[in-house]
C-alpha cells in the first residue's frame, strides 16, 4: 500500500470527529513544533503565541524532540503553557516508533487541553501530527509552512493534506505558495479563507522592534558588510568569503561582519586563510542574543542573504527595519521583500562575481545607498508585529467552524 494511500485510509476514519469542548468559553489552540531550540523558525512560531495571547486566543505549545530551556521559558513568558513530549528532547528510532511516541503524547495533550484549533508547524516529521491530530477529533488544523517548495522532492504529500486533512494551508510568502500549490492570496483582515484552503501569511518582525533610522553615509566611510545567517549550506554562506575578497580588492578598508554559528564556519574559516583575508577584516561574533541583534546591525553598512533557498527571509527584514539595504540572491521570498535597484539588489544566484560586483556598485555610489537606507525601513513596517497578529486573528476567527 503506498503512503498516500494509507494517508488516506486515515484520513476517511477521522471524517466524523468527536465534538471537543473549550476552554472558559473561547477557542483553545494547540501549537506543535518538532523543535524549541534558537532559531528564525521557533522565533516565528514564539511571535504566533504573543499574536494569538494578544488577540485573546489561550494557547498550548507542544514540542516533540529537542528543546532549549531559554526558549521554552521564553514561550511561557509570552502567555503558553509549554508541553516537551521528550523529557531528555530525544528523538524515536524509525517512522514507526516516531508515529507511536506523537500519538501517545499528542492524545495525552489533547484530553488535557481540549483545543480548538491546532497550528501545526509543518516540518519532519510531517505529516505524522496533521494525521494524528485528524484522528483525534481536530477538526480545524492549519498547517504551517516555513520553507520554499524547492526543498521537497515532491509536493503530492503537502497537496493531498491540504486537500483531504487540514483546513488550511499557510506559506510565509506568495513566491512560495504559488510554488506548493499553483497559485497565491495573500491573507488580509477582510479575506475569509475557505475549507481546504490555502494563503501567504508572510513572517513578522519581533513585537518589541525599534525601527532604525537611514545614516548618512561618504566615501570617507569605513564600509562594514553584515551576514546574519545559520553557517550552513542552505544559506549560501560559503559565498561571502569569496565573494568579500573580490570586495576587498577595491575597498581595501572594507570589513565584514558575520553574526551566527553553524557547520560551515571552519570551512568559511579555511576559506579566509586561503584567500590571506586578514584577521582584522573580518569579525566573527557568532550565536548572538536576538534582543542584541540591533547592536550588530546598527554597525552594518548593507547586508548580505545569499540563501539558495529562502521562503521568507526574515534576516532581510531586520537588516532593513534598522536602515540597512540587502544584497540578497534572487530566490523564494527574498524577491518579494528586496525591490531591485529601489531598496536592495537581488544578485544571481550562487553567483560569488555577481553578489561581489553588485555590492560594489552600492558602495561606490553613496547617493543610491543613502536613498535605498531611507526606503528599507518603509518598506520593513509592511512586516511589522501589529500587521501579522490582525493576520493570525483573522485565520483563527474565520478558521474555526
Amino acid at each position: 500500500m503506498s503512503r498516500l494511500s494509507r494517508l488516506s485510509r486515515l484520513s476517511r476514519k477521522s471524517r466524523k470527529p468527536k465534538k471537543i469542548p473549550t476552554i472558559n468559553s473561547q477557542p483553545s489552540t494547540l501549537i506543535t513544533i518538532p523543535c524549541l531550540k534558537v532559531g528564525g523558525t521557533e522565533m516565528q512560531t514564539l511571535h504566533l503565541v504573543e499574536a494569538l495571547v494578544d488577540s485573546g486566543h489561550p494557547c498550548v505549545t507542544v514540542c516533540y524532540f529537542e528543546y532549549d530551556f531559554q526558549m521554552v521559558q521564553l514561550f511561557e513568558q509570552a502567555g503558553s503553557r509549554v508541553v516537551c513530549l521528550s523529557a531528555y528532547g530525544d528523538r524515536p528510532s524509525g517512522n514507526r516508533e516516531t508515529y507511536r511516541f506523537l500519538k501517545a503524547g499528542l492524545k495525552r495533550v489533547v484530553n488535557e487541553y481540549r483545543p480548538k484549533v491546532a497550528m501545526v508547524q509543518y516540518m519532519a516529521p510531517g505529516a505524522m501530527p496533521l494525521i494524528i491530530l485528524r484522528r483525534l477529533g481536530i477538526k480545524d488544523i492549519v498547517a504551517m509552512l516555513h520553507t520554499d517548495a524547492d526543498i521537497y522532492k515532491s509536493l503530492r504529500l503537502v497537496r493531498f493534506l491540504q486537500r483531504h486533512v487540514a483546513r488550511l494551508f499557510t506559506c510565509v510568502s506568495e513566491t512560495a505558495e504559488r510554488n506548493f500549490f499553483g497559485n497565491s492570496n495573500l491573507i488580509g483582515t477582510q479575506v475569509v479563507t475557505r475549507k481546504r484552503s490555502h494563503c501567504t501569511l508572510p513572517n513578522c518582525l519581533p513585537k518589541d522592534f525599534s525601527f532604525g533610522k537611514p545614516q548618512p553615509t561618504t566615501l570617507n566611510s569605513q564600509f562594514t558588510i553584515g551576514l546574519v545567517a545559520r553557517l550552513e549550506s542552505i544559506k549560501g554562506v560559503d559565498l561571502a568569503i569569496p565573494a568579500f575578497a573580490r570586495v576587498l580588492e577595491n575597498m581595501p578598508d572594507c570589513r565584514l561582519l558575520i553574526v551566527g554559528n553553524g557547520s560551515m564556519r571552519k570551512m568559511m574559516q579555511t576559506q579566509q586563510q586561503e584567500l590571506h583575508i586578514p584577521d582584522n577584516r573580518i569579525e566573527w561574533a557568532g550565536t548572538v542574543d536576538n534582543r542584541k541583534l540591533s547592536d550588530y546591525y546598527g554597525r552594518m553598512t548593507l547586508v548580505w542573504v545569499p540563501s539558495r533557498s529562502e521562503g521568507f527571509g526574515l534576516a532581510a527584514v531586520e537588516a532593513m527595519g534598522m536602515g540597512c539595504p540587502v544584497v540578497a540572491a534572487d530566490v523564494g521570498g527574498l524577491k518579494e521583500i528586496v525591490h531591485d535597484g529601489i531598496d536592495g539588489r537581488l544578485f544571481i544566484p550562487e553567483n560569488t562575481d555577481d553578489l561581489a560586483e553588485k555590492t560594489l556598485q552600492l558602495l561606490s555610489d553613496t547617493e543610491t545607498l543613502q536613498s535605498m537606507s531611507a526606503q528599507t525601513v518603509a518598506n520593513a513596517r509592511k512586516y511589522s508585529f501589529d500587521i501579522y497578529r490582525e493576520r493570525v486573528n483573522t485565520i483563527i476567527e474565520n478558521q474555526t467552524l
